[in-house]
């Protein structure tokens, strides 16, 4: 069995007080990958209640510690059960399972490659301020990996297992998902495709624990520094913006 079939692979969870949409969430994902890890970050909510009944294998931390010790904490356990790649979804329902077998899709024909679940499929469902936040941390990340990657924002997308070996990067919260993508490409050798999925902002959701200005400040001067740590600056930036990003479309499962 390969990496990309869905008995090697572990479906990853983060969720902090997403009791309106983890039961569905989980259940969908269920239908597709028969391996969950949901990490609750220090819920204190019903979110842990929500899912009891549903198999799956359950990380709890006692007071929030962010998306990205979730994250760190669910590639070990990932790495510790023998799984081979992971494919991380937020919690609130932004994310459709139903996107997974075309993630897979594009690791089949991408090996070795990080598959981003790319939100631009109807764009201008995405609000203002976090698009332009989003495009400020694609310019930016796309520099720091030197090579251009289309959302770089997006929280769902499959690791291959090198992608894995670098849970212990330092790197806290949303930073973690960039530290990720840049180090995965300077220091492993890991291309990234982007699989089109639809940007789903209609209401439906909690608030997003995502705050542009916070967060994209914190993402921007993490970058700054890996770059100036790699060197070669300018040829880093023309590496990072002298082509389109990777993208490849495979069509949704009949």
């Amino acid at each position: 069995m390969s990496a990309t079939d869905p008995a090697r692979v572990v479906v990853v969870i983060p969720a902090l007080n997403e009791e309106r949409a983890i039961r569905g969430v989980v259940e969908s994902v269920l239908a597709i990958c028969p391996n969950v890890i949901v990490v609750d970050d220090g819920s204190t909510d019903r979110t842990v209640e929500c899912i009891a009944d549903l198999p799956h294998t359950l990380i709890r931390h006692a007071t929030p510690l962010g998306k990205g010790q979730g994250l760190r904490d669910a590639f070990r356990k990932a790495r510790e059960l023998g799984f081979d790649a992971v494919i991380a979804m937020d919690g609130d329902g932004q994310h459709l399972a139903e996107d997974i077998p075309r993630l897979l899709a594009a690791a089949r024909r991408h090996p070795e490659h990080i598959v981003i679940g790319a939100r631009i499929r109807h764009r201008e469902n995405q609000p203002k301020a976090r698009r332009r936040a989003n495009a400020v941390a694609d310019w930016g990340i796309s520099w720091g990996c030197a090579l251009p990657i289309a959302d770089t924002q997006s929280g769902q997308r499959y690791y291959p297992l090198a992608a894995l070996e670098l849970a212990d990067l330092e790197a806290d919260d949303f930073v973690f998902e960039a530290a990720l993508l840049i180090a995965a490409t300077r220091e492993k050798g890991l291309g990234v495709v982007s699989v089109p999925i639809d940007s789903r902002y209609q209401g439906e959701f909690r608030l997003s624990h995502f705050r542009p200005v916070r967060d994209v400040t914190r993402i921007t001067m993490y970058t700054v520094r890996r770059i100036l740590h790699y060197g070669r600056i300018v040829d880093s930036y023309r590496r990072g913006h002298d082509r389109p990003p990777l993208i490849y479309d495979p069509p949704a499962a009949g």
